[in-house]
């Protein structure tokens, strides 16, 4: 019965991480946005650990589906360097804000922004 258990969640975390790879590359990074909630509930992480672990997890995929979209001519490179470069200085300051911020306010400020992101897509 054990066993049984075993997988089945080891098939349910794999069936989320091909479900994170596959928005990640169809959507240019929206894995992230599907990544958070599945470590916080599928992997049973703390909302500053599930934070941290996307973005390290984004990285490969990022590189991956970047790579397929440059050999496909879809990539503008000057727009790329330019948002890069201020991405990293973003996620500099993010990165350090997160480890000082509580995880209550990290989870409701990302509950509004998915909210946010959801009400215009539809508007």
């Amino acid at each position: 019965m054990k066993k049984q258990k075993n997988i089945k969640e080891f098939l349910l975390k794999n069936l989320f991480a091909v479900l994170v790879g596959f928005v990640n590359g169809f959507f240019g990074g929206g894995g992230g946005l599907l990544c958070v909630p599945t470590l916080e509930k599928v992997y049973k992480l703390e909302t500053k650990n599930a934070h941290a672990t996307t973005v390290a997890i984004m990285l490969p995929l990022s590189i991956v589906s970047s790579i397929i979209y440059l050999f496909h001519s879809n990539i503008n490179i000057w727009s790329t360097l330019t948002v890069a470069l201020g991405s990293v200085v973003g996620g500099l300051f993010g990165a350090f804000a997160l480890k000082k911020t509580n995880s209550n306010f990290i989870r409701w400020l990302f509950i509004v922004i998915l909210f946010s992101a959801g009400v215009r897509m539809v508007v």
